[in-house]
C-alpha cells in the first residue's frame, strides 16, 4: 500500500532558474519512475536560512507531496545525499489528519488564486459601467 509523504528540500542559492527547474524535474521524475505518484508540488522560492549551511545564508525551497512505499523514501533520500545541489532535505510520512490538512490548505490556496484572478476583471467591469 502506498503511503503519502511530504518532502521539502533546499537547493543551493547559486543555481539559475533553469538549473532549479531541472533539479525539481529530476526528483519528480524519480518519484514517478519508481512507482510513486506526485500529488502536489509547490515552489517556495529563495528564502533566508535560519542559520548558515555550507557557508550559505539562503536557498531555494521546494515542497513535493507524493505517494510511495517506505523503501522508496530511503532511495529518494539517497538521491538527495548524492546531489551536491541539495543542501538540506526533510521527508515525513503524513497521517490521515495531515493529509486532510494538506488538502484543505491546497483548496484554500486555489480559492484565493481564483479570487485574485477574478478581482481585476471585476474592477475593469466596474470602470466600464461607470463610463
Amino acid at each position: 500500500m502506498l503511503k503519502q509523504y511530504e518532502t521539502v528540500f533546499i537547493a543551493t542559492p547559486v543555481l539559475s532558474e533553469s538549473q532549479m527547474k531541472e533539479a525539481v524535474a529530476k526528483y519528480t521524475d524519480f518519484i514517478k519512475n519508481n512507482g510513486g505518484e506526485v500529488v502536489y508540488e509547490e515552489d517556495w522560492g529563495l528564502r533566508q536560512l535560519a542559520y548558515p549551511i555550507q557557508h550559505k545564508t539562503s536557498g531555494f525551497y521546494h515542497l513535493i507531496q507524493f505517494k510511495g512505499t517506505p523503501e522508496f523514501v530511503a532511495s529518494l533520500e539517497t538521491q538527495y545525499h548524492r546531489d551536491e545541489r541539495i543542501i538540506r532535505f526533510l521527508t515525513v510520512a503524513l497521517d490521515k489528519n495531515a493529509v486532510a490538512y494538506a488538502e484543505h490548505r491546497r483548496a484554500n490556496k486555489q480559492a484565493k488564486a481564483e479570487a485574485k484572478a477574478e478581482e481585476p476583471a471585476a474592477e475593469t467591469n466596474a470602470e466600464n459601467a461607470e463610463n
